[in-house]
């Protein structure tokens, strides 16, 4: 009887990969799932916020102040409301706060203030943080020191405090929000981006472009940058819920966002003397600052493993 070649084999089909709750879960594990449909229900609402809201994020109704969720069930109608012949079964799905307002539309316009505050700081921030980090790896001596104590001293300073005092001295406003949350985003990029830069400017092929007669900007332009994209790319998105709390932790303190701009921050600070008899007016908005800040930690930890071979897992 023929024997079997040793050298043939065969694939091992496990029984867990014919299931397909296993290969459900291997394609969560593998995927930010979970978090990519936070974000993007986020993206979404910030978007489509005046097409998908319930009603005017700033219409008031002292009628209906501290009106439960529909799952409470609602309560008897007035006199006035039958007179009006007012429904309110389809009404303030999660509730109204003490001014009547609905808390859902607040929490769909929040998303869009959220939304465009990042946007903006954030992109203030890779340019500034991006360029500063190149110039001070490339050139090195006196001005990579500069750079970089500069950067140690704006990381030594209590920005809270900073903030409130500028909230004090210039009022709030949409506009020193974005002020503040710029000056907030760019030093995180600096020391990464310094950081490769000192690592790539020592390659071959950058110094086959000194020796070409290139010059320091072409060479950073050119071949520093898309060496350093990779890195930017993963800090930008671990940022973006860094900065989407500090904005609702400023608003929170009353040096954010004014009222009666429908934010995350001030929502939860408008509701926090009736959280024992209207916790929905807090919980809510805390918990979209919860969802959306943790999706976006979970989805750049993932960015930063797909990004860099040094950290790249393989599913098990």
């Amino acid at each position: 009887m023929a024997s079997r070649p040793e050298s043939l084999t065969y694939p091992v089909i496990s029984a867990g990969s014919r299931n397909p709750l296993f290969a459900a879960w291997r394609f969560i594990r593998a995927w930010p799932v979970i978090p990519g449909v936070v974000v993007a229900l986020m993206v979404c609402a910030a978007l489509f916020a005046q097409f998908i809201s319930p009603s005017d994020p700033r219409k008031q109704s002292l009628a209906d102040s501290r009106h439960p969720p529909v799952w409470f069930g609602n309560p008897e109608p007035t006199e006035r409301d039958i007179e009006r012949g007012v429904d309110k079964s389809g009404l303030y799905r999660l509730g109204a706060d003490d001014l009547g307002r609905d808390v859902l539309t607040r929490v769909i316009f929040g998303a869009r203030v959220s939304l465009q505050l990042v946007a903006v700081a954030l992109t203030s921030g890779v340019v500034v943080g991006t360029i500063l980090g190149l110039y001070a790896g490339y050139m090195g001596g006196w001005i990579d020191e500069l750079i970089m104590r500069f950067v140690d001293f704006w990381l030594a300073l209590p920005f809270i405090l900073v903030a409130m005092v500028i909230a004090l001295v210039w009022g709030q406003s949409l506009t020193i929000m974005l002020g503040l949350l710029a000056l907030l985003a760019w030093s995180p990029f600096v020391r990464n981006v310094r950081a490769e830069a000192l690592t790539l400017k020592e390659l071959d092929y950058v110094q086959m472009s000194r020796v070409a007669g290139a010059t320091g900007w072409r060479i950073m332009q050119r071949h520093l940058l898309p060496g350093v994209f990779n890195t930017v790319v993963v800090i930008a998105s671990l940022r973006v819920g860094s900065l989407i709390l500090a904005e609702a932790s400023l608003s929170f303190l009353g040096v954010g966002i004014p009222p009666p701009t429908p934010a995350w921050g001030l929502m939860v600070a408008e509701g926090r003397q009736w959280l024992t008899t209207a916790w929905w007016i807090s919980f809510f908005p805390g918990l979209a600052i919860f969802l959306v800040t943790m999706s976006l930690n979970f989805f750049g930890d993932w960015l930063r493993d797909k990004l860099d071979p040094r950290l790249r897992q393989t599913v098990s």
